[in-house]
């Protein structure tokens, strides 16, 4: 998979396919509401009402904040009543990534993707962000929100076995090997709630 990481990291326990584990939705929240909020707050500072945002691996909820609007908000997950639960999308897709990770978009649709607490399904992660850097438009950004809960039986073994910096080293991989640069985190965790750590990379200007 990398230089760094090998294959085994990216096994699963349970590799039937993942439209059988998702086809019941799922209308639950899987962090605390104070790292939702963390979660909003920092879509507040990042994004403005020109805007056009994917929500990838999306669900019933966005965390976008609730007095903006954008341009436009397209979703794509792994369930339909789900999705169609989610009052901020404006578009909506299943698929699932881990079986054709080649993204439904044209080159350069969006100023920003948002993968919040699913990066740890992903067994196919550099096809994934080979196509987030394609669909991203020149200076967006890809916006990875991690905390430290989990479907044990469908995360990838590296987010068993690593520790938090590690996962996130790993993160950063993903993200480079799409060519995004400036690739930073930052920590908004609550004092009392689950944690939020945030890696986010920028598609670059082309040369020339």
């Amino acid at each position: 998979m990398t230089e760094q990481y090998p294959d085994y990291l990216f096994s699963r326990q349970d590799n039937a396919p993942d439209e059988v584990f998702y086809a019941a939705p799922r209308f639950a929240t899987h962090i605390d509401d104070e790292t939702i909020d963390a979660i909003t707050q920092f879509y507040r500072e990042s994004f403005s009402a020109e805007h056009e945002l994917l929500d990838l691996m999306s669900s019933w909820i966005s965390h976008l904040p609730p007095e903006m609007s954008f341009r436009k908000i397209a979703g794509l997950g792994m369930n339909q009543e789900e999705l169609d639960a989610n009052p901020r999308l404006d578009e909506r897709r299943v698929q699932n990534l881990n079986k054709t990770p080649a993204l439904p978009y044209a080159d350069e649709s969006f100023d920003a993707v948002m993968i919040a607490v699913s990066i740890q399904y992903l067994i196919r992660p550099l096809e994934v962000f080979e196509e987030i850097a394609r669909i991203l438009k020149p200076e967006g950004k890809c916006i990875v929100i991690m905390s430290h809960r989990l479907f044990p039986t469908k995360a990838i073994y590296a987010f068993h076995a690593l520790g938090p910096a590690d996962r996130f080293q790993l993160v950063r991989q993903y993200l480079a090997h799409g060519g995004l640069i400036d690739v930073e985190f930052i920590d908004r965790s609550p004092e009392s709630a689950d944690p939020l750590w945030i890696i986010q990379g920028t598609k670059p200007v082309k040369s020339g």
